[in-house]
């Protein structure tokens, strides 16, 4: 065959598809037949992609029992190449001032309306809330917790809908077809209002070509509101209407000009911009955070306790500017200690409905891009009123508690303080202190350690997780461009701070989670067992390394996981243990329905402890504020619950701009040092090749198979590759040698080669 070993694109598969099933008219074949038939190297996924295509064209019909076979008669004699219903063509200013912005609109007969009608009479159809979901090639779907199965939209069917918004859809399974389809029927709240892209002009009007790959539509922009720009320029375009009356095209106004492609801080702008994060605020917010007083009056200091003769200071990154967490110590005369941990009090500043509070629910939260920060709060706040720093009275909402030095709370209180930090530590300051130097508060520190292994032990023996998962940083040159990457490492002076704050957020989610009966509406941070298939094929992986799965129990397949991670500390082939376990798990998650948090092994967990840069712990700060002593009051959980959705969702983007920041300047790295040799790792397989890790950097790059002397089988749940002729393996962990070939800073992709 022709295909053979080959691992076709969508449009050639298609083709391939089709003409097996027309060669062989009679015959029905499972997507399984099918790849065997063609002989090519095509994951399961992409065939029946294919053949839903197919079917949705109706070039194609299903069978009972998932079979396919040919369409025949006039249906099925049209081409996989014929355009689709309506094609979302990009706009080119050449066209512009003769017909502006028309569609192609090849509507189907009334022959072709009355087929699929009499198709859809025989559908299961529902109507679901969920977002679209939209690949670099345009293709959408519509992902909804109210249905299994992903549903594919025909570009007809979006509705003007874009990637990440939330829309209500229909959906059906047509002619028992595996997977469903779906027609948007509404927006209920779009992604994002701005987009970055490259704008372009013609005599009478211009419009912005966005650089999301996912964004199948430009943006057209009336001269008048191009404010200043110039051909070829990046600009960062707000959507004024959806669609207007002459052009089916967003309409937009141009309100940030960044220059020229290519530079340092345009790529990190636009990764901000491409996942709706503003990379400034609004004047009306700026001025609403210039008008807050920065005097502490004396009325406020006598509704607060006051701990500012407490010896108290702060530890964090060396190049940290804002300070929203604190520890107080006082030694007791029973013997037992006081430590206070106190967060900055965001929500005495920030009230409900204003326009810095639905700028910061909007955010949800600060962005830690590689090197630079995009902040939940304006400076005012987040460097100065709400930073403790050093030397100066701030206002806080602590959780104070009395406990033993082997970690057990024997008191707690919860309420609002005014704080003096004495000392500001790093890190680097306090870790050289608990391994022996002397320094300020040297005995509060060495005792504040010893009470965090207490508590981390007990937190451990309970069932909690040791996912110590690496955390690349970079070292920049004043340009802006990495000369050095390194992984951070995890010291008692981080995991101090850290078992401190886990137990003021622990203590903060019990205290109002048992206060009443029902329980009062609280968010809550969870996190869900893990997927059970997805453990299963880990297990198997780490039994053919020797290591045994205890499934009885949440705890005893937590301890599994806790014994791995140690041995991947004194062996470097473990080392990708710990991130693959991390992909087994669910991920946690902001709800106002309780499941207790797994990883932690902890039943109530909230968020309370870093208000600067989390939305969800302001929301956190005022429930427990409204809920303090003899007081009560139930907040709406319908109206919580959709927040906590809003703020899980933009914690995912950030995620995602963090890590695309730093696979970009892992690359921008490896772009100097082209040629060069590395050692790696194996990290990930597909079925076009393997992902190799460098050690020194954590770069990650792609090795196809079709560059190795043989081709490769996938087995046990990508977790292993076997050669088809000499049977030589390789598997997720492995120790290679790599040469850099290439690195491409557009796609964010290293290039290497197997040595």
């Amino acid at each position: 065959m022709k295909f053979k070993n080959q691992n076709l694109i969508a449009q050639e598969l298609q083709s391939a598809i089709l003409g097996l099933l027309r060669t062989h008219a009679k015959k029905q074949y499972t997507p399984k037949q099918i790849k065997e038939k063609l002989r090519i190297e095509n994951s399961r996924d992409n065939i029946e992609e294919a053949i839903d295509n197919l079917l949705s064209k109706n070039l194609i019909i299903s069978y009972k029992d998932v079979k396919y076979g040919a369409l025949l008669g006039d249906e099925g004699m049209r081409s996989t190449s014929e355009k689709p219903v309506f094609k979302m063509e990009r706009i080119r200013p050449e066209s512009i001032d003769n017909q502006p912005f028309k569609r192609e609109d090849k509507r189907p007969d009334k022959r072709e309306k009355s087929k699929e009608q009499g198709r859809n009479d025989k559908v299961r159809r529902k109507v679901v809330v969920g977002k679209i979901d939209m690949t670099r090639s345009g293709t959408a779907y519509v992902v909804s917790p109210d249905n299994e199965d992903d549903a594919f939209v025909n570009l007809k069917n979006l509705k003007n809908a874009l990637h990440g918004d939330k829309v209500k859809a229909e959906i059906w399974y047509a002619n028992g077809r595996r997977k469903p389809d779906a027609e948007v029927l509404e927006v209920l709240e779009r992604a994002a209002e701005s987009f970055l892209g490259t704008i372009r002009f013609s005599k009478k009007y211009a419009i912005v070509i966005p650089d999301r790959q996912n964004m199948n539509v430009d943006i057209y922009v009336d001269l008048e509101d191009t404010n200043g720009a110039k051909e070829g320029e990046k600009v960062v375009v707000k959507i004024l209407k959806w669609h207007g009356k002459l052009v089916k095209s967003p309409i937009g106004q141009v309100t940030t000009i960044l220059g020229a492609s290519g530079s340092n801080d345009l790529e990190m702008k636009s990764i901000l911009i491409n996942h709706g994060f503003d990379i400034e605020f609004s004047e009306d917010v700026l001025e609403e955070a210039r008008q807050i007083s920065e005097n502490i009056t004396e009325e406020e200091i006598a509704k607060r306790r006051d701990m500012r003769k407490t010896t108290t200071f702060t530890i964090d990154p060396f190049d940290a500017k804002d300070f929203d967490d604190a520890l107080s110590f006082v030694a007791l005369e029973n013997g037992n200690y006081e430590v206070g941990i106190h967060i900055a009090d965001v929500a005495h500043y920030i009230l409900p409905n204003t326009q810095l509070d639905k700028e910061a629910f909007r955010r949800s939260t600060s962005v830690y891009l590689a090197d630079r920060v995009c902040p939940m709060l304006p400076e005012k706040l987040s460097n100065e009123l709400c930073s403790l720093r050093p030397h100066e009275d701030k206002l806080t909402f602590s959780a104070v508690f009395e406990i033993t030095k082997t970690g057990t709370v024997v008191e707690r209180w919860f309420g609002r303080t005014i704080i003096h930090s004495d000392r500001r530590f790093t890190y680097e300051e306090a870790q050289e202190i608990i391994e022996g130097a002397e320094g300020d508060f040297k005995d509060e520190i060495l005792t504040l350690n010893t009470i965090a292994l207490g508590l981390r032990k007990k937190r451990f023996k309970n069932g909690a997780i040791d996912f110590d998962t690496e955390e690349v940083r970079f070292k920049l040159d004043e340009m802006g461009v990495p000369i050095e990457v390194y992984v951070k490492q995890r010291k008692d002076s981080n995991m101090l701070i850290e078992d401190f704050m886990l137990l003021a957020n622990k203590e903060v989610a019990t205290y109002v989670g048992k206060k009443e009966t029902p329980a009062i509406p609280m968010v809550y941070r969870i996190h869900d067992l893990p997927n059970e298939e997805k453990l299963m094929e880990f297990a198997q992986f780490a039994a053919s390394l020797g290591f045994k799965f205890d499934f009885a129990t949440p705890k005893g397949i937590a301890a599994s996981f806790n014994t791995i991670v140690k041995a991947a500390a004194t062996n470097p082939e473990y080392k990708l243990f710990a991130p693959i376990a991390v992909r087994t798990m669910a991920k946690a998650e902001y709800s106002t329905h309780n499941i207790g948090h797994y990883g932690l092994a902890f039943d109530f967990y909230s968020h309370f402890t870093s208000p600067i840069r989390r939305y969800s712990d302001v929301v956190a700060h005022r429930i427990l504020a409204e809920n303090l002593g003899d007081k009560t009051k139930r907040f709406d959980q319908a109206k919580l619950e959709e927040a906590c959705q809003h703020i899980s969702a933009q914690e995912r983007k950030a995620a995602e701009s963090e890590r695309e920041s730093t696979k970009y300047k892992q690359v921008e790295y490896m772009k100097a040092r082209i040629g060069q040799e590395f050692d790696g790792q194996i990290s990930g397989m597909i079925e076009r090749g393997i992902f190799v890790e460098t050690i020194h950097g954590k770069c990650e790059g792609m090795i196809p198979f079709e560059q190795m002397p043989e081709f490769f089988d996938l087995t046990n749940g990508r977790l292993l590759a076997k050669g088809r002729r000499t049977g030589k393996t390789f598997k997720l962990g492995d120790i290679v040698k790599i040469r850099i070939t290439g690195a491409d800073l557009a796609k964010r992709q290293i290039e290497m080669v197997l040595l």
